[in-house]
């Protein structure tokens, strides 16, 4: 769905996707929501115009077309879901545009309707033509429009998903979807939601709040997995008069099975592919006060070179622990919070004997770039050894919820 310019927002959101759909519409109509328990208006008998709701006298066996929006309608909401019905006729075609661009549709194998396949644009004007062979054998055409209501960006949720379409990734990776306006109803956005995975995976949609929705299967993605998202949300009621924006399909591919075990107390990392251990790594993590968390980590974003600095974790400049350094090697986020694996060649000494680090974990510059090299988003690190608690929040840390508890997580 397309907003009226009230806030800025990138082209690709404001493109209207042009699909094509013959079947065929209206003349005479029933009602937007003011009027949804009202008799659906005779129209379109013959060759309908816009300025007759009906024809009269018609004989018992005269073709009617109708349709469950009121011609001339205004302020029809969005989330109506068109439809176009005939009486002693089957339908033959039915197209509904709007500046040129069809709504799609499909046409009952019997002819005798048709159904709109996607919600309506906010503020624009749709033209109906509908085409009909009369049991006579007579052709017969209708015409009609309709405005739709006008909405903001205010009132419009927007969909951005991860992975992004194409990106292969870890199989740790959840499926996010984020909302830039909240859902409150969200068990209609979750009918919407659809994942499919070859090989197919048992899965489910977990909400983290009215702006954050996660899908995961029950265990890891099996490594070359190629799995499809369709967030068909546009003109869905999203709660409180907010409606979804835009349709998104995205899909990606599962990549190798990268499983990084770490161990704070032997200090190693233990570096698996597709179940086999190729390097163990020695590492070090958090210091007393800067305990590393236990638990299932996922790697987030990837950077060969970041600046850290320790004002963004907390620790004020000019404090003992503060610390500032430009051009940290082979960075990989796992937190939200702030925790990476790094290279931290100042800390070689320690690596493979004692926990020395503000949380990181750390490890030689050259175990580091070989690591980096072979890492993707979505890769999994589970850290045990610590009395600290990977949060389920703070990061991709879907894998610390119980799977019972998981599925509690869906809206249905």
């Amino acid at each position: 769905m397309h907003a009226l310019p009230t806030r800025a927002r990138s082209a690709s959101h404001r493109g209207l996707a042009g699909l094509a759909v013959t079947a065929l519409l209206l003349s005479g109509c029933s009602a937007a929501k003011d009027a949804a328990d009202g008799a659906m208006g005779k129209a379109g008998i013959g060759d309908g115009d816009e300025s007759s709701d009906a024809t009269t006298a018609a004989a018992v066996d005269e073709p009617i077309i109708k349709s469950n929006v009121k011609k001339g309608a205004t302020g029809v909401p969005v989330d109506t879901q068109l439809k176009v019905t005939a009486t002693d006729a089957v339908l033959t075609k039915v197209t509904v545009t709007q500046s040129g661009v069809e709504l799609p549709g499909t046409l009952a194998t019997d002819g005798s309707s048709w159904t709109a396949g996607d919600g309506l644009e906010p503020g624009v004007t749709y033209q109906v033509k509908s085409t009909a062979t009369g049991t006579s054998g007579d052709t017969v055409h209708a015409t009609s429009s309709f405005t739709t209501q006008a909405l903001s960006l205010d009132q419009q949720t927007y969909p951005s998903v991860a992975p992004l379409a194409g990106e292969t990734v870890g199989i740790g990776m959840p499926v996010i979807v984020t909302f830039d306006v909240p859902v409150t109803d969200r068990a209609a956005f979750e009918r919407h939601l659809h994942v499919t995975s070859t090989p197919a995976q048992q899965g489910t949609w977990h909400w983290l709040s009215d702006t954050e929705v996660h899908y995961r299967p029950k265990t890891y993605w099996q490594a070359g997995t190629d799995v499809s998202v369709d967030v068909d949300i546009n003109g869905v009621a999203a709660g409180n008069g907010i409606y979804g924006q835009e349709d998104r399909e995205v899909d990606f591919h599962i990549g190798d099975a990268h499983v990084y075990k770490v161990n704070a107390q032997t200090h190693q990392m233990k570096v698996y592919s597709n179940g086999d251990l190729i390097r163990t790594i020695p590492i070090t993590t958090g210091k007393p006060g800067f305990t590393t968390r236990s638990g299932v980590k996922v790697i987030i974003e990837k950077f060969d070179v970041k600046r850290m600095n320790s004002e963004t974790v907390g620790i004020p400049a000019g404090s003992s622990e503060a610390y500032d350094i430009d051009d940290v090697q082979w960075a990989m986020r796992l937190t939200y919070s702030g925790e990476f694996i790094h290279a931290a060649p100042w800390s070689v000494g320690s690596q493979g004997y004692a926990n020395v680090s503000h949380g990181c974990t750390g490890m030689s510059t050259d175990n580091a770039g070989w690591l980096y090299s072979m890492s993707s988003r979505g890769d999994v690190v589970e850290y045990t050894g610590t009395d600290r608690p990977m949060e389920p929040d703070n990061g991709y840390g879907d894998w610390n919820i119980p799977w019972s508890e998981y599925k509690d997580g869906s809206a249905l």
